[in-house]
C-alpha cells in the first residue's frame, strides 16, 4: 500500500494576507517547516526547523475548520518537501483558492495549475541569486502568477530591471512585486526609483502589509 502524502508543518493560522496582490484578504497561511536557502533578509528563519509531521489529509481538515476561501502555502521553501504539490492540489480540490509562495528554486512544472504561483526571485542581494531556476519562467500563467524581487539596494533594482526585460516578465504574469528588504531601501527611494523610470504595469511597489499590522517580528501571522 502506499504511503499517505505528509508534510511537516510548522503553523497553520488564520489571518490577513501581507504580501502579494491578494494583501489585505483573510487567508489560512499553511507555513511548512525547512527551507534550502540562506537569503540575507530572510524574516521566517524561525521555520529552518521544527514543526510536526501531518498528514495532507490532516491539514486540509485543520484548514476547514477556519471557514475560509483562500489559503497560502509558504515556508520556509514549501516546494522542498516532495508532498507539496499533493496539498496544493487537495486545497484547490476541496474549492478554495490556493496559493503557493516559493522562491524560484524549485521546479514548479509539476504544480497543479489552478494554483496561484508568487514566484520569490532572488536578487544579488540575497546572497542566493544563482539559485534561480530560469526555466520556472515558462511555467507562469499569465492570467494568475506573480513574481517578487526584495531589493536590498539600488544595484538590486538595476538587475531586476535586465531580468524583467531579459525574460519578458511583463508578458508573462499578472503582476511584477518590487519589495523592499526590511531596514534597506525605503518605500520613498524605491516609490522615487519607478517614478523616474517610468516603470510600466505590471510592475508595482510591493508592501509587506503584515509587518506594517503587526510589527515586523511578529509570528503567526
Amino acid at each position: 500500500m502506499a504511503s499517505q502524502p505528509e508534510l511537516t508543518v510548522h503553523e497553520i493560522c488564520h489571518s490577513i494576507q501581507g504580501e502579494s496582490t491578494w494583501a489585505g484578504l483573510p487567508f489560512v497561511i499553511v507555513r511548512l517547516t525547512g527551507c534550502p536557502l540562506r537569503c540575507t533578509y530572510c524574516d521566517t528563519s524561525y521555520a529552518y526547523e521544527g514543526g510536526h509531521k501531518t498528514a495532507v489529509e490532516a491539514i486540509v481538515k485543520r484548514v476547514r475548520t477556519f471557514d475560509c476561501p483562500h489559503v497560502l502555502v509558504t515556508g520556509g521553501e514549501p516546494l522542498a518537501q516532495a508532498d507539496c504539490p499533493a496539498l496544493l492540489t487537495a486545497c484547490c480540490d476541496a474549492g478554495w483558492t490556493t496559493l503557493l509562495e516559493t522562491a524560484g528554486s524549485h521546479d514548479v512544472s509539476a504544480i497543479d495549475k489552478r494554483v496561484h504561483l508568487i514566484m520569490d526571485l532572488k536578487t544579488p542581494g540575497s546572497g542566493e541569486v544563482e539559485r534561480n531556476r530560469w526555466s520556472n519562467v515558462e511555467h507562469l500563467q499569465a492570467e494568475r502568477d506573480e513574481v517578487k524581487f526584495v531589493l536590498t539596494n539600488r544595484a538590486d533594482y538595476d538587475w531586476t530591471k535586465q531580468q524583467i526585460q531579459a525574460h519578458q516578465l511583463a508578458d508573462r504574469v499578472r503582476a511584477i512585486l518590487l519589495s523592499p528588504a526590511h531596514g534597506s531601501v525605503s518605500y520613498a527611494e524605491l516609490a522615487r526609483w519607478i517614478l523616474d523610470d517610468g516603470l510600466p504595469p505590471p510592475v508595482r511597489l510591493h508592501l509587506q502589509l503584515h509587518k506594517h499590522i503587526w510589527g515586523p517580528d511578529t509570528k503567526g501571522v
